[in-house]
């Protein structure tokens, strides 16, 4: 498997324009299409308006969302035009709770979602809506990217953080073309269960099928030595000179992570370096 189709989504051309040059770069490298959707945002909240100005307000702001959208298509296009890749663009106005159809609708049909950080001071509820749709309505994987520190080198050396889990596994098999390309590929096991099915030998198996795809590996057994998962993969991630972190998302319920913390939500939030996962 190979990535064909890579989509990213862009609601403001000036904070996403390291998104689209890693988008741009990784379609290069994997002889890929990209798409790119324009999405113009309409901040409409009807409930919040007296009675009789609804209908005029909406209009309004429906409006202004298209001309966003479409000044954000054509400032796309102008980037665009000198790349020697295939590439298509398109817009679309959607208010923040719809959102997910627009996106989940090209996720299903596309190999990779590229997209910056969806948590953290900076972000907003717009990029929260755009990452959760591709994982969980168009069933993608999503490639993370830190907005602290945007680069488009990534993939030479990666972290697997492997917890037996089935999300964990889907994001490895869907991350395969980097492994493969990867030249080195570390298996973090944090805290193996004494008494589960890998206890004598924690990621021998995974690493097995993975050399069978020509991936080299080595498994780092990690004991739990800081108070969150997420703090011991980052600091192994560091130790390692890692620029990839490969990981399955939300195996808890994101209602769970999103009011009591969790793994995932901590790792995209707080990552310093891309992070490939999928559900």
């Amino acid at each position: 498997m190979t990535f064909k189709t890579i989509l990213t989504v862009v609601t403001d051309a000036e904070e996403a324009a390291g998104q689209v040059d890693a988008a741009v770069d990784l379609a290069r490298r994997e002889d890929a299409h990209l798409d790119i959707l324009c999405i113009g945002i309409d901040q409409t909240q009807v409930g919040f308006y007296y009675a009789g100005a609804s209908a005029i307000l909406t209009q309004e702001a429906f409006d202004r969302a298209r001309e966003d959208a479409g000044r954000l298509e054509q400032a796309i296009r102008e980037r665009m035009a000198a790349e020697d890749i295939r590439w298509a663009v398109d817009s679309a106005v959607s208010q923040i709770g719809a959102i997910g159809g627009a996106v989940s609708m090209l996720a299903r049909f596309s190999d990779l979602v590229v997209h910056r950080q969806p948590y953290g001071d900076s972000a907003g509820p717009v990029e929260e809506a755009i990452v959760e749709a591709a994982l969980f309505e168009g069933r993608a994987p999503v490639l993370i990217l830190p907005r602290k520190r945007a680069t488009i080198e990534f993939g030479k050396r990666i972290v697997v953080a492997w917890n037996q889990s089935d999300e964990a596994l889907k994001a490895i098999r869907r991350a395969l073309p980097l492994l493969k390309a990867a030249a080195f590929v570390d298996i973090a096991v944090i805290d193996p269960p004494t008494h589960g099915p890998e206890r004598s030998d924690p990621g021998g198996m995974l690493s097995q099928m993975l050399s069978r795809h020509g991936v080299r590996t080595e498994v780092s057994v990690l004991a739990k030595t800081l108070p969150r998962t997420s703090d011991v993969l980052l600091r192994h991630a560091r130790d390692t000179a890692a620029d990839l972190i490969v990981m399955g998302a939300y195996s808890h319920s994101r209602f769970r992570e999103a009011i009591l913390g969790g793994t995932t939500r901590n790792m995209l939030e707080n990552a310093e370096i891309p992070i490939f996962t999928a559900h």
